[in-house]
This record gives structure tokens, sequence and C-alpha cells, in this order.
């Protein structure tokens, strides 16, 4: 079940109550005209399936193996750019912040204010967020439990927010590995927030020599579907029309002709578990 905070959001999208939520966009903004592309299809391909739809791109990438990697075109310009196709395509936007100045500036342009992983026992960070009264994302640490989320859960609620996703995106598997533990989702939902599967950055192959992180995206299908049999709420994918010339974590996202035919998998598959 969508909660109401989420139904506020997909009020303008025509969607089946019953399907999966989907948070899905370009790993980072590189330019208007790959939101433009993205946006659009995207859109397109959930309103024919009656997805609810949340369009995901980092205004900033912070969270960055080396140096010398892009991070971005500048904050005002990318949040600008989310906030325009937002309002374009009638959809609600997603982003990482990362840091507690970050939250009230991200917050006048997005909907919904992404915590990243690494980032997620940040108590200054998590009060912030909670404190501009948006929808706080929360995604799990590669190094934590989901029964363990209850006390970002708590930070979030005890600083007056109780509008909360929980995302799952893999625990560390050695040094350049990650695994999907699905007994995360129902966990996760037992805090009372809905949960969202990360199939792409849970596929990812981190810190590796070259200073790029590697990633599996053959199996983003494989990730999406286990978690759709498992009960989760949503999914998350990042996906790009050309992958391997990405700014950002091409090597995990989904190329972008592919993703209808999975949604068509997804949807027939969810019709099935519920």
């Amino acid at each position: 079940m969508i909660p109401s905070y989420l139904q506020d959001l997909f009020q303008k999208q025509s969607y089946n109550p019953d399907n999966f939520f989907l948070i899905a966009g370009p790993c980072v903004v590189e330019s208007e005209e790959l939101l433009e592309e993205v946006a659009s299809t995207v859109s397109r391909i959930c309103a024919r399936l009656e997805i609810p739809y949340v369009f995901k791109a980092s205004y900033r990438k912070a969270n960055r193996t080396s140096a010398s990697s892009f991070t971005g075109i500048g904050d005002d310009n990318a949040l600008q750019l989310l906030n325009q196709i937002g309002k374009k395509y009638h959809l609600p936007t997603t982003s990482d912040v990362h840091a507690h100045d970050e939250t009230a500036p991200a917050a006048e342009h997005i909907d919904i204010l992404q915590i990243p992983a690494f980032l997620c026992r940040q108590t200054d960070l998590l009060v912030a967020a909670a404190e501009t009264g948006k929808i706080v994302n929360v995604k799990k640490g590669q190094f934590l439990s989901g029964p363990s989320m209850q006390f970002a859960v708590d930070k979030l609620k005890k600083a007056g927010n109780d509008k909360i996703i929980l995302t799952e995106r893999g625990t560390t598997f050695g040094y350049q590995d990650l695994v999907v533990d699905y007994r995360n989702i129902p966990w996760m939902q037992e805090h009372g927030v809905p949960v969202v599967m990360d199939c792409t950055h849970s596929l990812q192959q981190p810190n590796q020599t070259s200073g790029v992180t590697g990633g599996n995206p053959q199996l983003i299908g494989t990730i999406a579907k286990a978690a759709i049999a498992a009960g989760v709420d949503g999914l998350f994918i990042e996906t790009h029309p050309n992958p391997a010339v990405a700014k950002s974590d091409g090597a995990n996202m989904l190329r972008l002709d592919l993703l209808e035919p999975l949604l068509e998998q997804l949807v027939k598959l969810r019709k099935a578990v519920i």
C-alpha cells in the first residue's frame, strides 16, 4: 500500500495503486538534454503500465572513488533543471543530499531528499532533512542490517517527520562486492515505512583500483524480480540512454531502451504475488 504522503506526490499521475512505485533516472544531472530524454521516455512507459513514478538524478555526486571523477554541472543549475523537469512532466523528483546545510536549499527544488547509504547514521543530516518537511528516503548502509535502520527512522520521527522511505542497496561482501539479503525488505517494513529496492547500486563493485566503480547491470532484472517476489513497495533503477558514456555509475546503470520490457515483466510478476 502506497502511504498517503506518496499518494499526494502522485496525484497528477494515473496509476494502479496495487503497483510498486518506481524511482528512476540517470545517476547525475549531466545536461538538460539527458534529463529531457529520460524523463519523457520513462514517464510515457510508466503512464502506460500505470506505475507511479519519481524522477531521480543527483544534482551533485559527492561520493566518488577518484578525485578526478565528475561531480556535477553546478548545484544551482542542476537543482533548477530538476525543478523544471518535475513541473514539465508532472513528476515528483528526488536527489541526494550530503550535509545538513544542503537540505534546505535542495528542498526548495525537489520533493524527496535522499540520504546516501554511507551517511545514514549522520544525525545532523537526518535531523536537518526531517526539518524541511519533505519526504526523506534513507538508503540502508552497506554495513548495516535491516533491523538496525530503526535508529534512522527514530531520528527522523523525533525531529517531527514521519514521511519516510527506506531503501535496500546491498551489503558489503569483501572489499569490492555487494550481496543482497532479501530478508531486509520485510525487516525494514516492520519499521512501518515503505521499502524500496535499489536494483542498480546493489550490483556495484566499488573500490576498484582503477578508481572507477564496476558493476553487473546484466543482473538488474534478477534483483528487481526477486525484490517484487519478496513484497517490496518500490524499485529504484538508474537508467541512461548510453551507460558507456555516462559521467557517473555507467557500469551499473540500465540502458534506457531495456527499461520498458523489464517493467512489463515486473508488473506481471507483481500481479501474480499480491
